[in-house]
């Protein structure tokens, strides 16, 4: 601090309240004489100067003994009328001082200062900085300083950019919070706050939780909008919350607001695709009294729904409707259509309605040409179906995985495994690695035509490919070798099971014991029957059967009569051991014979 000396003859009289400290500036102009704190003229006087000299040099022995309150003060008198942007360069300077620490009241009274000074962009960065140094749940305290610092400052914008902060940073409670503050204290509501946590809500939110927000702002004032009520029904139906998505439709006219097709469509396709096509007709119904036209998208969501509850007749009566009112189908119309009448095994049919789809000059895209292929596949028209992948190939189409595993699939259930072979190694070189549906479909069709070395060698890719053979794969092929005679792999193909965490079930029990039994191998069926008792496998009546079967085939004919008039009988583990024993015993005893 520099002090010019005054001229002994020139100095003004001694006065214990009269002492003014005179700082070497070519602006100063000294402050009113009611005693202001010196560290705040030396701050003022460091603010002012900063161009010619740093702060971190002009304060650098004054830094230690300023505090958050000689910040606060400064702001409030600002005795040397310094500018915003000077003040707001001092408090970011302090913030960069490791020694240093802004309280949330230094905080909130900048924000309040910022604001007056309409310099809001500033306002916000700095707030959404004190929201996210305080964290979730630190709505009420913040608020509190904000009401402790406003003093005549009356600006409301400071809860909008609090709402927005907590809002950006996904505390959404918070954001809540300070509305409902707001509230409380009779301040003006912050509208556009409000608008910006309802937007991120909408995003984030569950329905219900932004449901109840929206109904307390619209009663406090918050105007009413169609897009927001339509965006809540669509979140709700997408939960199959349908009643409550009523609900918010029925909110819409008692806020003096009509429901617009939009609003009419989201409800009729929620209720829809929940099974409920008989509301979903009345809405259609009331839409047209209120002389609201239903769209493409009406007539898709109706038709959609019928064609789910196999109602394909129906279905097409009202396509017919829609073309009748002018309407042009979309392909997702046609393809709801051709989709039913292929899950029905109407492929004469889906083959109508696609070239009437083309006749319309509308082009079909992958999901139909594949919806296509699967319902062709499915009803053994192999010939056909790779028509349409040439088709498709033509329209600049190129199949993708679910085209070529849907084909393989088909060969493989026709028996015609080298074509199913071919285009999996048409896949691979395509660059498109086949799924576990592909590879469990080659595996059961080699299996089916007794293959079994080759399914296993599948298999291997399979698990190679980084994928996981399910129980049911792993099963198929063990009574593939099984069959073959070879039961030794099969078991081999059980550890490997288990070692890869699988559980058998059952039905790879029953697999297994029947290889032993067809190879005369009763004792170590038997054995094998104690190992899965003992592993907590409960066997079905199919398990006691081929045990009886075994000892039917390798036993004593005239000794098993019995056994083999008791099958189909067996149920449990006691039965099936009392009976075998007592047959047993009755081929040792020739008394009984």
């Amino acid at each position: 601090m520099v002090f010019l000396k005054i001229p002994r003859k020139c100095r003004l009289p001694s006065s214990p309240q009269l002492r003014l400290p005179f700082f070497y500036t070519t602006w100063y102009t000294p402050p009113p004489p009611h005693g202001e704190d010196p560290i705040l003229d030396t701050i003022s006087h460091a603010i002012a100067n900063s161009q010619l000299k740093p702060l971190h040099v002009s304060l650098g022995r004054l830094l230690p003994s300023i505090t958050p309150r000689h910040v606060i003060n400064l702001i409030n008198h600002n005795p040397y009328s310094l500018p915003p942007q000077s003040l707001l360069t001092f408090f970011d300077f302090l913030s960069s001082q490791p020694k240093f620490r802004h309280t949330l009241q230094s905080y909130c009274t900048m924000a309040h200062f910022l604001i007056a000074c309409k310099m809001l962009p500033q306002a916000q960065s700095l707030l959404s900085f004190l929201v996210s140094r305080k964290g979730k749940g630190s709505a009420l305290s913040v608020l509190d300083s904000v009401i402790e610092t406003r003093g005549t400052r009356r600006s409301d914008f400071i809860f909008d950019a609090l709402m927005i902060s907590y809002a950006d940073l996904g505390f959404m409670s918070d954001a809540i919070q300070c509305f409902r503050f707001v509230r409380k204290h009779n301040c003006a509501v912050p509208f556009h706050g409000c608008g910006y946590l309802l937007d991120r809500m909408m995003k984030r939110s569950s329905p219900m939780v932004t449901w109840g927000f929206y109904l307390e702002i619209l009663d406090s004032g918050y105007s009413p909008s169609v897009y927001n009520f339509n965006i809540l029904m669509h979140k709700l139906c997408k939960e199959g919350r349908i009643k409550d998505a009523q609900v918010v439709f029925d909110e819409i006219v008692k806020r003096g607001l009509c429901p617009t097709v939009v609003s009419y469509n989201t409800l009729i396709n929620g209720y829809c695709k929940s099974g409920n096509l008989e509301e979903g007709f009345r809405l259609k119904r009331v839409m047209e009294e209120a002389r609201i036209s239903p769209d493409v998208f009406t007539y898709s969501a109706l038709i959609n729904g019928l064609c789910k509850e196999g109602r394909l007749d129906h279905a097409n009566a009202l396509f017919d409707e829609m073309c009748r009112r002018g309407l042009v189908p979309n392909d997702v119309i046609f393809t709801t259509l051709i989709d039913g009448q292929c899950k029905n095994g109407r492929m004469d049919l889906a083959m109508e309605i696609y070239q009437q789809m083309l006749r319309k000059g509308l082009m079909p895209d992958l999901v139909m040409y594949n919806t296509l292929i699967n319902g062709l596949c499915k009803d053994g028209d192999l010939k056909e179906a790779k028509k349409l992948v040439d088709e498709m190939r033509m329209r600049g189409l190129k199949p993708d995985k679910i085209t070529y595993t849907t084909l393989i699939d088909g060969f493989c259930k026709e028996g015609d495994l080298e074509s199913a072979i071919e285009i999996r190694e048409e896949m691979i070189r395509e660059g498109i690695q086949p799924d576990n549906v592909a590879f469990t479909a080659l595996i059961s069709g080699l299996c089916k035509a007794g293959r079994a070395v080759e399914a296993e060698r599948t298999l291997r890719e399979m698990v190679n490919a980084g994928m996981k053979p399910d129980d049911a794969t792993y099963t198929m092929i063990m009574d593939a070798f099984c069959k073959k005679g070879d039961v030794k792999m099969s078991f081999k193909l059980l550890k490997e099971m288990q070692s890869d965490g699988h559980v058998p079930g059952v039905v790879t029990y029953n697999v297994l014991m029947n290889g032993l039994c067809k190879l005369g191998q009763t004792k170590n069926a038997r054995m094998l029957l104690d190992a899965m008792l003992n592993l907590g496998v409960v066997p079905d009546d199919i398990t006691y059967n081929i045990l009886l079967e075994g000892h039917s085939k390798h036993g004593n004919p005239k000794n098993f009569d019995k056994l083999r008039s008791e099958m189909g009988l067996v149920s449990d583990y006691a039965f099936y051991n009392s009976l075998v024993s007592e047959v047993s015993r009755t081929s040792k005893d020739p008394r009984k014979k």
